[in-house]
């Protein structure tokens, strides 16, 4: 990860914070994000824009490395029920336990990370056998013109906000060892939503 990282979204914290109320992705994050329980792993946590989703019998480990994001998310936790864990860490560097997580979930990091498909690989390794693995990204579209000004504005948005415009989220996900369940796209093909599990043949 780069030293810029954090800083980068260290800076978006207060904006991401006020759109809690209107966050418009919010209807996604409901549909995909159901069913949560046991022990999860939210990975790329930010300001905590999930946690009305969230019952109180989960136990939550929280992973983001923007410490302002993270004051956010915990701060946001006080008003809800569940237990919760946060570490200020990068997702692509920590380690847990193999089979620790019932549930991993990220929503909107696949944009920053330097190596997606390692990190895939890792939530194939944390999650237990009989877990799920739910991902809300954004990435290229499927609308030609749509993905052209994506990948023209592409390093501009790295060099801005540290985020990745024009990803193929579904491609790096089916060249992961994990097995996808379910996709979906949204908003021209800009929104991805993936369902998946741990692959019984690693």
């Amino acid at each position: 990860m780069k030293k810029s990282l954090p800083k980068k979204f260290d800076k978006q914290a207060d904006r991401y914070n006020k759109h809690r109320e209107k966050d418009r992705t919010f209807k996604y994050r409901q549909k995909i994000f159901q069913g949560i329980e046991g022990k999860v792993l939210e990975v790329g946590i930010g300001v905590g824009l999930n946690f009305p989703l969230y019952n109180k019998d989960i136990e939550l480990t929280g992973v983001d490395f923007s410490p302002e994001m993270l004051k956010k998310a915990e701060e946001a936790a006080k008003d809800y029920p569940f237990t919760a864990t946060f570490i200020e860490a990068d997702v692509e560097t920590i380690e847990f336990p193999e089979n620790t997580f019932d549930t991993i979930i990220s929503s909107g990091t696949f944009c920053g990370y330097q190596n997606p498909l390692k990190v895939l690989n890792n939530f194939q390794k944390w999650c237990k056998p009989d877990g799920k693995i739910l991902l809300l990204e954004h990435g290229i579209s499927s609308n030609k013109p749509l993905g052209w000004v994506q990948k023209s504005l592409d390093p501009l948005a790295v060099k801005t906000v540290g985020c990745h415009l024009d990803r193929d989220i579904s491609s790096i996900v089916k060249s992961s060892q994990l097995k996808v369940v379910r996709e979906e796209r949204h908003l021209g093909g800009n929104v991805y939503m993936i369902w998946a599990k741990p692959s019984p043949t690693y």
